[in-house]
């Protein structure tokens, strides 16, 4: 690649940058501001008009730390049970020979084109009057247990898995949940990574399914908590854009951290050189 190319390239990705990172930067500086200032210039700080109090004043009608926990027990939840499921039956459709196992295959893939929207109203029905877990943790996570996208992921890793390895330990006479913990899972460490963030942020964002099931404040997620705070208070505050802004910010950040921090863990593993020969 010429030196021409090279510049080219490294501009295109750098404009590319500025356009994804500026509303992140807009949303920091405007809960910084004391006055909203939606000019171009209210882009750029300035020193007169910074402020904590924006933070503050939200803080005052939210609990951010309460919303800021409940996100993360729902959050830590959904991953929870969603490893756990994913990882068991993605290596039982991968490594396993069992009756329906292509028909069980099938619905993972079915599942993929049925919008959440449609099944809400009987998971609201069964959740809420069948099983009474309306405002309690274990209602907000129920529904999000099993992810077919999960399964799909751990499945093709353990496709990847040599064979003979499992033959192997079968042959010295390990059991399956022995080879899954000992053999098949500290190969697959990519995606576990994997789907952990990204079922991270399917939760911690959520907000129709929380505000569905949860009337409680207390209980209530912080995206729930801010879109309460946006339609019932932010009209009689002081700066509401600064506030909401904040309140954005306080949200956004544990994401952009747990991304920043697991990048560099999005690569793939060479597995196959644990077989010899």
């Amino acid at each position: 690649m010429s030196r021409g190319q090279n510049i080219l390239r490294y501009a295109v990705l750098f404009a590319g940058a500025l356009v994804f990172l500026f509303p992140f930067y807009y949303m920091v500086i405007g809960s910084l501001q004391t006055e909203p200032d939606s000019t171009v210039a209210g882009a750029f700080p300035n020193p007169a008009n910074i402020t904590g109090e924006n933070y503050t004043a939200i803080n005052s009608r939210i609990d951010l730390l309460q919303g800021l926990a409940n996100s993360g027990i729902f959050a830590g939840g959904v991953i929870l049970c969603t490893v756990v499921f994913g990882v068991l039956v993605g290596y039982a459709l991968a490594q396993l020979q069992w009756r329906g196992r292509g028909i069980t295959f099938a619905l993972v893939l079915l599942v993929q084109v049925v919008p959440f929207q449609l099944l809400m109203i009987p998971l609201y029905v069964m959740i809420a009057r069948d099983y009474g877990l309306a405002d309690n943790y274990l209602g907000m996570i129920l529904p999000f247990a099993i992810n077919s996208t999960a399964v799909l992921i751990f499945r093709q890793y353990f496709l990847q898995v040599p064979r003979a390895l499992f033959d192997a330990a079968r042959i010295d006479g390990a059991g399956e949940l022995k080879i899954l913990w000992s053999i098949a899972l500290p190969l697959v460490r990519p995606a576990l990574l994997t789907v952990v963030l990204l079922t991270f942020i399917g939760p911690w964002n959520e907000f129709l399914w929380p505000f569905l099931i949860t009337k409680e404040a207390s209980l209530q997620p912080l995206a729930v908590s801010l879109a309460n705070y946006l339609t019932n208070v932010a009209a009689t505050a002081a700066n509401p854009f600064g506030a909401i802004l904040a309140g954005a910010c306080v949200l956004a950040a544990p994401a952009v951290v747990l991304f920043i921090l697991f990048q560099r863990h999005f690569v793939s593993s060479d597995i196959g050189s644990g077989v010899k020969g």
